[in-house]
């Protein structure tokens, strides 16, 4: 393989072979091709496109780029993936949800970044909750427990790390391709037979269209179908945060009074529709789930993965063990109903709270964050309450005025559907 040839075979909008593609890639990961063409051939590969067949070699290829890990010995083991969003703590019930079932959710999850959060930093805010792990402690808690979460491994699919690095700095993100091929070899490398993807659509999703999201959902399952794994997307709306909470320890505390179904009805319906279609995948009764989750064992569930990690196992009845600031409210300043919340500036506000990354590797504060009193459809009088911000003196005005400008109040409001299609 010639890489200037490799490379001007993708410019003219040629297809590679596999053998090449392989042989391009696992140079570049052996540094015996330099950065500099890979990132010509990642603007030939964003400018000209993969099929689907090269799509999944790419990913293939990502994913054996380091270890695989092998679930096959563990009943039913489900994997479950969010493209990112505001509010979004399902894994939180989702996973309790399929081990109470019968189920082994083993999960890598990643950190948040910009306005969005990530399922670590949330269940770091649990005091010594402990995400990072062997391979082999996190396939005897995926055995014990039924349930595990852990940090992203650097030694799963090192490829996609190293290529993702050049696309951030080279505009070579905005790929559906190169998006898909970088979640699912992830995905493909965690061992799971069953992955349920929640592609989100909207405002504080980065798929804004409903198109985009479609494109991005089909592409994912046709790499896991692909490669001998049962995929099933659902394409969710995040124009308004997903529950009322924002934040990280704000976040682990809905999820709990989810888990006792005190939660919102939009959360719940969510993590419903995928831990049913997770049990499907599975061939499971759907029905499992909620007697899952309205009997209990769901909640017995988390408290066991928490200890199971570290974690103090006393938050789920003692919420004050939670790292939660002071609180101060955004009072309405006139009257009507609540028209939208924009689930992007509502990030943005606990963004600069200091509740999110601006980059990689920041640290964060686990208490800060923003509550929704009010949501689309809620009434509300001039000087009441639409939300909490929790908050240490940092940025707080400039997150009461992303919060201002996150609310739309008119004479009525129609919230549209959260679970918009199936793929």
């Amino acid at each position: 393989m010639n890489p200037v040839v490799f490379i001007r075979e993708k410019r003219e909008g040629g297809k590679h072979r596999r053998e090449d593609l392989e042989a391009f890639l696992f140079g570049y990961l052996r540094d015996e091709v330099p950065d500099y063409q890979v990132s010509a051939w990642l603007m030939a590969a964003f400018l000209r496109g993969l099929d689907l067949e090269e799509t999944l070699w790419l990913t293939e290829a990502m994913a054996r780029s380091g270890k695989v890990l092998d679930l096959s010995g563990l009943p039913h083991p489900v994997d479950k993936h969010s493209s990112g969003g505001v509010g979004d703590k399902v894994s939180l019930l989702v996973g309790p949800i399929l081990a109470a079932s019968g189920c082994t959710f083993a999960k890598m999850s990643g950190r948040g970044l910009a306005h969005t959060g990530g399922t670590i930093d949330k269940l770091e805010s649990v005091p010594g909750w402990r995400g990072e792990m062997t391979e082999a402690e996190f396939l005897e808690r995926a055995r014990r427990v039924g349930l595990v979460i852990t940090a992203q491994s650097p030694d799963l699919a090192p490829l996609d790390g190293k290529l993702y690095a050049l696309r951030d700095v080279t505009a070579t993100v905005e790929s559906v391709p190169l998006i898909a091929s970088s979640i699912m070899s992830k995905k493909l490398a965690a061992g799971a037979r069953s992955l349920v993807l929640d592609v989100k659509v909207g405002r504080g999703a980065f798929m804004k269209t409903l198109e985009e999201a479609r494109l991005l959902a089909k592409t994912m399952v046709a790499i896991g179908q692909g490669a001998g794994r049962r995929v099933r997307a659902l394409l969710t709306s995040m124009e308004a945060p997903l529950g009322r909470a924002v934040g990280n320890a704000i976040e682990v505390r809905e999820a709990i009074r989810a888990l006792k179904g005190e939660g919102p009805g939009d959360l719940l319906e969510v993590a419903l529709a995928l831990a049913e279609e997770a049990l499907k995948l599975e061939g499971l009764d759907p029905a499992l789930a909620r007697k899952a989750l309205e009997g209990g064992a769901a909640l017995e569930k988390f408290r066991a993965f928490l200890e199971a990690q570290g974690g103090d196992p006393k938050v789920v009845e003692d919420f004050s063990l939670l790292p939660l600031a002071e609180e101060h409210p955004l009072l309405a300043e006139e009257e009507g109903v609540v028209r939208e919340v924009d689930a992007y500036k509502v990030g943005l506000a606990v963004l600069a709270l200091g509740g999110g990354r601006r980059r990689k590797g920041e640290a964060i504060d686990h208490g800060v964050g923003v509550y929704l009193l009010k949501k689309p459809g809620d009434r509300v009088e001039r000087g009441e309450a639409l939300a909490l911000l929790y908050h240490r003196n940092r940025g707080l005005e400039e997150a009461l005025g992303h919060l201002r400008e996150a609310y739309a109040l008119g004479e009525e409001a129609h919230p549209a559907p959260l679970v918009l299609e199936a793929v």
